[in-house]
């Protein structure tokens, strides 16, 4: 079994052969013996199409002489590539905070609260501090707790995201993370209006 960092590489080559191949088909010439060995792996998991017989010789007409062997991604393949790209390189947050950082250790809960509030991004007025995306996609769980370095903006979006939760159902998540980290929002009925408020 070739490693993970060889195997996503012959993945990446046989979709750029592809994609500039005039008839959809990587030929066996194309590839490095080694991606090539790790495309054949790759098929045994169904995210590479070999070319059946009928194929190879309907490609041997194209060439015009004989191709023995021919590969293509499937959707699974794709989709395996497209993946991997979008995600963060693993356990990049965690060589320690940064300058202007600490750490935030949160519930299950209060976990699933904050992608919710991450997930509807955009969407929202107050939308999620810049990076915090990014910090709830890669935070890492240990035991109980999912471990994360925010910095003081991102720990206001937090707060604002709980107190979001707070108004449509549970409030512990907010008074939590208000008694553990001292930030929360809390209606201002002197303006009639939201404001965050830092406990110490």
């Amino acid at each position: 079994m070739p490693s993970r960092k060889l195997f996503l590489e012959a993945l990446q080559a046989l979709r750029g052969h592809e994609e500039v191949a005039e008839h959809g088909w990587v030929l066996l010439g194309m590839l490095r013996p080694d991606h090539h060995k790790a495309v054949e792996s790759a098929a045994g998991q169904g995210l590479v199409e070999l070319a059946g017989r009928e194929m190879r010789a309907e490609l041997s007409v194209y060439e015009g002489g004989p191709v023995v062997w021919a590969a293509r991604l499937t959707g699974h393949g794709r989709d395996v590539l497209a993946y991997t790209e979008a995600s963060p390189a693993p356990d990049r947050q965690f060589g320690g905070p940064a300058d202007g950082e600490r750490l935030v250790e949160l519930r299950r809960s209060e976990m699933d609260a904050l992608r919710l509030y991450v997930h509807l991004g955009a969407r929202l007025c107050v939308p999620p501090a810049d990076g915090l995306e990014e910090k709830v996609r890669t935070a890492r769980q240990l035991g109980n707790l999912w471990v994360l370095y925010l910095n003081e903006e991102q720990i206001e979006s937090v707060a604002y995201a709980f107190y979001l939760r707070s108004v449509g159902g549970s409030g512990a998540e907010a008074n939590r993370f208000a008694r553990q980290y001292g930030v929360a929002f809390h209606p201002d009925r002197s303006t009639a209006s939201l404001r965050l408020t830092r406990l110490r």
